[in-house]
């Protein structure tokens, strides 16, 4: 099986190439990593302390470890942590979560890439975050005697239909974790219908909900407010994660209702970095003033200094159309870093949780409902489909099915600070209620088999 899936690994590799090699000298994108993704030259590790590898895929994944690692850290310190992610932003997003710790890429899923990975490593047990089923990796674990662990298991509906198809590999696949952690019944049992060993299968809750903030006093989003010059009067509005055309959309909406609202602030946050110029240069287009996040912090204008930036904007940078006795709205507040989503949220009124006005298939919607925000997105949230139905169950989230339901929306919800207020604190409760998924995860996760020995693996496996 291996080598037929190298086989096949290589014939899709060589497909795509054209495609990478454009992203890569065009886009400036897949240029780093590539001893450790193709060849599995990940950080070689050395010591005799037990050695946990995590692996998230992406800056969501890489998010929700966080309380996990503040636990495990607690109970082990002792041990080593080794965190991977696929994702350039992943890995950016992990080095700064976790600098204290070994963070690199994930091979790619070739036979001597996966096993090499593994033997420099040299780990006591490994954790796969949400559902990472990559087979050469999965069996070389198993050869080597490894613990292996999938903990926030979910399976997509649309990917069940896709795993049934291949149900034999799926299930010979699953026989080879020790402990597969399901986020709820439905997802355990579509991990079951596939071939979960029943013994194996734990239900221990969401750690999304774990690794969200509350408080919007917290030191990070105070920062931001801040630097963004928002002042307590002020009524913030923000578009996160978003896709094109959502932040157009968001930028119709301030812009219908900046007259009626003159209060209103707009804070928009692309979901990919490769969009952040896109961004800006659509605010520039509509001729309206830009504050970036990524501006130098020590250059970054204070509340006085934007204070005159609104005056002389009035002059220079509102269309003359709209330059008549306008009060004007302070600059558009554009978050272009990374990292900062999850408190930002805390600033928002209003939140919209992007692509879910797109195919995308939603975003995490937890953060600004953690804040208590009114919390608004699109239909097409499939990726957090259980999610958004407990919301709705709760009158506690509101789902806008175009621009002009956006528009609509948050002109209600000004009009309305009861309602904003009803919505927020029922999105907080809901979230405050389902933690603790993250503490049932690290039990589990320490009752694994664990060598503390931590011999090589070649050793081990014999």
């Amino acid at each position: 099986m291996p080598w037929l899936l190298n086989l096949g690994y290589v014939a899709l590799l060589l497909a795509v190439s054209p495609v990478l090699l454009y992203r890569r000298w065009v886009l400036g994108k897949y240029r780093d990593g590539w001893a450790e993704k193709l060849w599995g030259q990940l950080p070689e590790r050395s010591g005799s302390k037990p050695c946990l590898w995590l692996h998230a895929v992406s800056v969501g994944e890489v998010l929700q470890l966080r309380p996990m690692m503040k636990l495990l850290a607690a109970q082990r310190p002792d041990w080593d942590f080794v965190i991977t992610t696929t994702t350039r932003t992943g890995l950016d997003v992990a080095k700064k979560e976790y600098p204290q710790h070994t963070v690199c890429y994930f091979p790619l899923d070739f036979s001597w890439a996966t096993h090499r990975a593994i033997a420099r490593i040299k780990p006591s047990a490994i954790v796969l975050v949400e559902l990472e089923l990559w087979p050469n990796f999965v069996l070389s674990a198993n050869r080597l005697g490894i613990p292996l662990a999938l903990i926030n298991g979910r399976v997509s509906e649309k990917s069940f239909r896709g795993y049934r198809r291949i149900r034999p590999l799926i299930a010979r696949l699953l026989r080879g974790f020790d402990l597969l952690a399901a986020q709820n019944n439905e997802h355990s049992d579509r991990l079951l219908a596939l071939g979960a060993p029943r013994d194996r299968l734990h239900v221990t809750g969401s750690v999304k909900f774990d690794g969200v903030r509350s408080d919007r006093s917290n030191p990070k989003t105070t920062e931001l407010r801040e630097f963004f010059g928002l002042h307590p009067e002020e009524k913030v509005f923000i578009a996160g994660s978003t896709q094109a055309p959502e932040e157009a959309f968001a930028l119709d909406t301030w812009q219908t209702l900046r007259n009626e609202f003159p209060n209103l602030r707009l804070i928009l946050v692309p979901r990919h970095k490769e969009r952040f110029e896109e961004v800006a240069a659509l605010v520039a287009s509509r001729g309206w003033p830009l504050l970036r996040r990524s501006t130098d912090r020590g250059q970054a204008p204070q509340n006085s200094e934007l204070a005159e930036q609104r005056v002389d904007s009035t002059q220079n940078s509102i269309p003359p159309i709209l330059n008549s006795a306008v009060p004007d709205p302070g600059p558009i507040l554009l978050l272009d870093t990374l990292g900062e989503l999850g408190a930002c949220w805390g600033l928002a009124d209003i939140a919209f949780v992007g692509g879910s006005l797109t195919q995308r298939g939603g975003q995490n919607m937890l953060e600004p409902a953690a804040y208590g925000a009114a919390v608004l997105f699109g239909p097409n949230t499939c990726n957090f489909r259980d999610i958004v139905e407990q919301l709705l169950a709760r009158d506690a989230a509101r789902v806008v099915r175009s621009e002009q339901e956006m528009t609509s929306a948050v002109r209600e919800l000004l009009k309305s600070p009861a309602i904003v207020h009803e919505l927020g604190v029922r999105a907080k409760a809901f979230v405050a209620t389902q933690q603790g998924a993250a503490a049932r995860t690290v039990e589990l996760l320490l009752s694994l088999p664990i060598n503390h020995a931590n011999s090589t693996p070649e050793r081990r496996a014999a």
